[in-house]
């Protein structure tokens, strides 16, 4: 599972290996203080189930950029639903 972490595909899918470095890493806290896994863990590490996460794109890393932009799309379509009530 480890070896994932070597491949480009899920360095890609994050957009760097910075970022998913601090996907992993923050998931890992979340988990250590409590958070369920997403993922049957079995006879994994923590690790290898939480890069398993990052696999099956159950866990993504929100960005305040990205959430600024999401609310920024959202609001038109909030507006025009309050005109129309």
């Amino acid at each position: 599972m480890i070896e994932a972490l070597k491949s480009d595909d899920i360095v890609n899918k994050m957009g760097g290996r910075f970022k998913l470095a601090v996907l992993v890493q923050k998931r890992l806290v979340d988990v250590t203080f409590g958070a369920p896994l997403l993922v049957d863990r079995g006879n994994k590490t923590l690790m290898e189930a939480v890069i398993q996460e990052v696999l099956e794109g159950k866990i993504t890393l929100e960005l305040p950029e990205r959430k600024r932009a999401a609310a920024m799309k959202a609001a038109p379509a909030e507006e025009e639903d309050q005109k129309e009530a």
